[in-house]
């Protein structure tokens, strides 16, 4: 196994266990609590990442039954997410936690024992075991993001971050096909703050267009868990303000994006309530050069 997938798997692991622990001891009414992504409770975010988990496990192990399955799941049309999420409701909270952390650790021994010059087959085209990893790890923070939202809990920003900022940074193309929008040729520059203090720099520093900020926000942006306006993000230049309104690191069809927050003050506290307009993104990592 490479150094470098070891280490994705690694990473997926630890973001894995920040999502088990905001999960573990909740209340039975708790993880029906509705979340910002529009008719979705934390126990859909949950049952979401259980699902396509078990999907994943099956490209590696059984690549030509995925691909029947996959066919026969799409050809219900793009709302398949939310005809999984709707599936699953019934089941209780107990079991949806028990089925992901089944799920994921089965996942993940196959993350371990896969050979990283294989192409997974997909929803979308094939990739890599890296790029696969990286997917269900953006995937694990966003639909954490939304739960830690329901439950009123602060997400912790770390290092791990840099893998949601490069796959949203490497889908500029698809955000914009999947726009029916040209896809401009001027670059763009992205300058973000590491939870560590560190500076990540992607694109020409001389970049007319440019978006700077702090890596949290802008992950928060590109997984469509903010709207823009909502966060730090400093964004200059004509072609840096489309795409960052545009911006998802999940393939599928074009994302809604986040409604702007409803500030609300209660007992002198500030309080942020995300109008829930965005739905749940599809566990299909953007297509990007790399894998084209």
């Amino acid at each position: 196994m490479a150094a470098d997938l070891a280490a994705l798997v690694d990473d997926l692991v630890a973001e894995t266990s920040v999502l088990h622990a905001a999960l573990e001891g909740l209340r039975p009414e708790q993880w029906s609590l509705a979340t910002p992504a529009a008719g979705w409770s934390v126990g859909d975010h949950v049952s979401h990442l259980a699902y396509f988990d078990v999907a994943t496990l099956q490209s590696l192990l059984d690549p030509e039954q995925f691909r029947l399955d996959a066919a026969a799941l799409r050809s219900g049309g793009d709302d398949f997410s939310d005809r999984i999420a709707a599936e699953y409701r019934s089941l209780p909270g107990e079991a949806l936690l028990a089925w992901f952390q089944t799920a994921r650790a089965a996942l993940v021994d196959g993350y371990r024992r896969v050979d990283p010059g294989r192409r997974l087959r997909w929803y979308g085209p094939d990739m890599t075991p890296a790029s696969s990893v990286t997917a269900r790890l953006m995937e694990t923070w966003a639909h954490g993001q939304d739960i830690l939202d329901a439950l009123g809990t602060n997400l912790v920003a770390t290092v791990r971050l840099r893998h949601v900022a490069d796959l949203g940074i490497r889908a500029m193309p698809y955000s914009y096909a999947v726009n029916d929008l040209p896809l401009p040729t001027d670059p763009v520059m992205v300058e973000l703050t590491a939870p560590d203090g560190a500076a990540w720099v992607w694109g020409a520093e001389d970049a007319v267009n440019r978006v700077e900020g702090n890596a949290l926000d802008f992950c928060r942006v590109v997984t469509q868990r903010r709207h823009p306006h909502d966060t730090g993000l400093v964004v200059t230049g004509p072609v840096a303000q489309q795409w960052i309104s545009i911006a998802q690191a999940f393939a599928g069809p074009a994302g809604p994006g986040r409604a702007r927050a409803v500030h609300a003050g209660r007992g002198g506290a500030l309080h942020d309530t995300y109008l829930s307009t965005s739905s749940a993104s599809r566990d299909v990592p953007a297509p990007n050069k790399e894998e084209q």
